[in-house]
């Protein structure tokens, strides 16, 4: 028991001191952009789509350098993605001219949603204007080691993955970790 209150006393006096500060240590400067506390998940795998809507060209990642990138991977029949979409939306319409871009990944779990046109209406029944990307033979699923629908990869500047969420939630944490991606520098 003496020793408890031993180390007690000793933490209040010196455990809680204030620390000195070192004057030849670098200042550091409020106003500049700091990286997001978020781990670097490594390179993302490049973008191999060939049927492409809501823009006019397949999108690859190397072309979009200098943005932040959530490819969402999705299938319209999934009401869990459903739930998704007005994140989605919202994120696409408040920070599309910030920098960030929404592209998902159309990956089909049952027959009726490998139909082109079957894509296309949901995409028009559910107002979604960021680019889709059909991937009927998984080869964009299967590169980003996914198994999930709904499923974020949030993407920095770089190309890099920094944050990956499965399902539906998280809403508030996936739109500051866009915030704090789009704040760092290129």
């Amino acid at each position: 028991m003496k020793r408890l209150v031993f180390g007690l006393v000793a933490f209040l006096l010196f455990g809680c001191a204030p620390q000195q500060t070192d004057a030849s240590a670098p200042s550091v400067d409020s106003s500049m952009p700091k990286p997001a506390s978020l781990p670097d998940l490594g390179p993302a795998p490049e973008l191999t789509n060939n049927i492409w809507l809501n823009v006019d060209a397949p999108l690859r990642l190397a072309d979009l350098r200098g943005k932040v990138v959530i490819v969402e991977m999705w299938t319209f029949g999934c009401i869990n993605c459903q739930n998704v979409m007005p994140s989605l939306k919202g994120w696409h319409a408040k920070y599309k001219d910030q920098g960030l871009v929404i592209i998902g990944n159309h990956y089909p779990e049952f027959s009726y949603e490998e139909d082109l046109d079957n894509l296309k209406e949901a995409i028009a029944r559910f107002d979604i204007q960021y680019p889709v990307a059909q991937d009927n033979d998984g080869a964009t699923w299967r590169a980003y080691k996914n198994h999930y629908w709904p499923a974020l990869f949030l993407i920095d500047k770089q190309g890099h993955i920094r944050y990956i969420h499965a399902g539906e939630g998280r809403y508030q944490q996936i739109e500051e970790n866009i915030q704090a991606l789009l704040e760092e520098t290129y």
